[in-house]
């Protein structure tokens, strides 16, 4: 308690540096006075911002920050050098308190994470950089907020710009300057929306000690907020960059921010019990009355499987199932796809979920099939692509390598959400993934998608080309690393099919951008497609394979959000009595041409102008009618 009373002081302190900076001349003056329509709205955002800070210390969501330092390029503009990552449980209700998540030690050495950062000591130091660049996580999470102890009138200068509509939310745009000089006060541009005087945007960076504009102690970035509930705007994401900082030789960064889990609830104490419910429990059990010693294990194991997929959703590192998701009506149907032709005999269904990190990994727990949102995010929008990860997962299930069953007893999965990396064990050994990425070729070359492995080795020559500098991403917290540790992918027969990656071919898209195919609800964790339209590159630059971007939302207010939502779900119900197979005597679909996606998707665009809109994505090519084959098999 003593501790946390000392971190909140020496935050509240932070927070008040530029006051015992303050000097008494004014720096900034207001070119236009404000009408009385603007003050007005002015005064409503400060009053809203106070509330803002209120909810949130009311919430424990996760915070997941993603650094790319970059060098400029010829070609490409400019090029990752080297990656950092951060995954926090944050309890703003106690100080700000950061409780990092810790990584598994499966080396023997210490954990990815250097253990807990505890609380802030203050904000320039979690805003800036020491003498070695080395970034601290609290730093960015510090740019969801404007100003928590001064923003108001007295200490800035609001001069109105535009009015502009970021999505369907009209906002008023003004600039904010402070009043006198000193030390962390905001200095850019703000979003306030025209309802309720809520700062939904806001872009700039903080004063350092000489001038507005010093990277050697603030970074410049742009902070969004969205409404999450009736009445409620918390922040979503933030975008970093700086493309040469100072004393830094044309070295910069980019970095984005997330938050999710604001719906979490945290235990009031570590050693808390965590409670497991399951909703919505369905009776599995057949007519039999017996079972058989090795139905009597494949239970054991789906108990295990359950629990851990339980604690890791109640932990916000696995989205819930959506009802027609992408889980169920992409991956589930590719994983149909490879059993079928493969005639793989399974005991029980498999299925896909959704890890929400930004790393890329996969593995299996049970007969389910973990993927991570950044691996999904950054595989191209091609089919056969997405069934070359699974058929590796797909193996190590046919193959037996499951999950310990020790997960089986619910106690073992007691404790705090951030250990969850440290204590839940679901990484494969070299040799299991040896044996599971043979298989997994085996697979693909009896599929539907044995014409299309060339574009597909493609992300796995990507993802090893630049698995050299982005280490981090690569590195899993849960799972196994598509890469072995020199490097190389673990499909290698696959990367060795492939083409040689040549940037100036513009149909050749071997990786996409993170945030290319996903979006998670920052309130409840659900993950959804993104709704976008796909445009051609036009250039190399356009390519930005692996690589961090800008974040951009086109905002809408929570009913409306809620009624759309609500229309799509109705229109991707399927009828009563539709078919879901193709009709008979439909011919299959053909394989197109390397370099084009599949599934539907069509190929890019050779223009600027956008493709049409990709509101579903690749639609899975799905298999003539058989019976199921995720059906147990009557001879096991």
């Amino acid at each position: 308690m003593k501790y946390r009373k000392i971190a909140l002081t020496l935050l509240t302190m932070a927070l008040g540096t530029s006051g015992a900076y303050a000097k008494k001349t004014p720096v900034y003056e207001q070119a236009h006075q404000l009408t009385p329509d603007q003050a007005a709205l002015v005064q409503k955002a400060i009053g809203q911002e106070k509330i803002l800070i209120k909810a949130i210390q009311q919430r424990t969501p996760l915070v997941e920050t993603y650094i790319q330092n970059t060098r400029p390029d010829v070609k490409l503009y400019q090029v990752p050098t080297s990656d950092q990552y951060t995954l926090s449980r944050v309890d703003f209700g106690k100080g700000f308190f950061d409780k990092t998540y810790e990584a598994k030690d499966v080396s023997g050495k210490k954990g990815w994470f250097k253990g807990s950062f505890g609380a802030i000591t203050g904000l320039t130091k979690a805003l800036g950089l020491d003498k070695h660049f080395t970034y601290n996580p609290t730093g960015f999470m510090q740019m969801m907020f404007l100003d928590p102890t001064g923003f108001d009138q007295q200490h800035y200068v609001f001069s109105f710009v535009r009015r502009e509509f970021l999505g369907s939310v009209r906002t008023w745009v003004f600039d904010v300057h402070p009043k006198v000089s000193g030390m962390g006060r905001f200095y850019g541009r703000i979003w306030i929306e025209d309802q309720d005087g809520n700062v939904v945007r806001f872009n700039g960076t903080y004063t350092g000690p000489r001038s507005e504009d010093d990277s050697r102690y603030y970074f410049h970035f742009d902070s969004w907020r969205m409404n999450v509930q009736p009445g409620i705007w918390l922040p979503v994401a933030i975008y970093v960059e700086e493309s040469n900082r100072a004393g830094e030789k044309d070295e910069g960064l980019k970095a984005q921010t997330h938050f999710w889990g604001y719906s979490l609830k945290l235990p009031t104490r570590d050693s808390e019990s965590v409670s497991m419910k399951v909703e919505d429990a369905e009776d599995k059990s057949d007519d039999s009355q017996d079972v058989s010693p090795l139905q009597a294990s494949r239970q054991w194991v789906l108990q295990a499987e359950d629990n851990v997929i339980d604690r890791l959703e109640q932990a916000g590192l696995v989205a819930p199932l959506s009802p027609n998701g992408f889980e169920q009506t992409v991956l589930d149907q590719i994983v149909t796809n490879l059993v079928v032709p493969n005639n793989i005999p399974l005991s029980m269904p498999v299925h896909c979920r959704i890890l929400l990190t930004d790393t890329i990994e996969t593995t299996t727990v049970g007969n389910t099939i973990l993927i991570s949102k950044g691996l999904i995010d950054t595989m191209p929008r091609n089919e056969a692509t997405i069934a070359s990860v699974i058929s590796m997962e797909l193996a190590h299930i046919a193959l037996g390598h499951h999950i310990d069953t020790r997960y089986a007893f619910n106690d073992r999965l007691m404790f705090p959400d951030e250990a969850s990396f440290r204590r839940v064990n679901m990484n494969h050994t070299d040799h299991d993934n040896q044996e599971a990425a043979a298989r997994a070729q085996q697979y693909l070359d009896a599929s539907m998608y044995k014409d299309q492995l060339s574009t597909a080795g493609l992300f796995w020559e990507q993802l090893a080309d630049r698995g050299q500098v982005l280490k981090a991403l690569n590195t899993p917290k849960l799972g196994d690393s598509l890469l072995k540790l020199d490097g190389t992918p673990w499909m290698t027969t696959l990367a060795h099919s492939a083409p040689k990656i040549n940037w100036d071919d513009l149909a050749q898209i071997p990786a996409l951008p993170l945030g290319s195919w996903l979006k998670t609800d920052p309130w409840d964790d659900h993950v959804h497609q993104l709704n976008a339209k796909m445009y051609a590159p036009l250039n190399p630059r356009d390519k930005m394979p692996l690589e961090v971007t800008p974040v951009y939302f086109r905002l809408q207010r929570y009913d409306e959000a809620q009624s759309q939502a609500a229309n799509a779900a109705a229109a991707a119900k399927p009828k009563a009595g539709a078919a879901v197979q193709p009709a008979a005597g439909d011919p299959p679909p053909a394989a197109p041409p390397a370099g084009q996606t599949t599934g539907g998707t069509p190929p890019p665009v050779a223009s600027d102008q956008p493709a049409p809109s990709q509101a579903e994505g690749p639609q899975p090519q799905q298999t003539p009618s058989t019976p199921n084959p995720q059906q147990p098999n009557p001879q096991q």
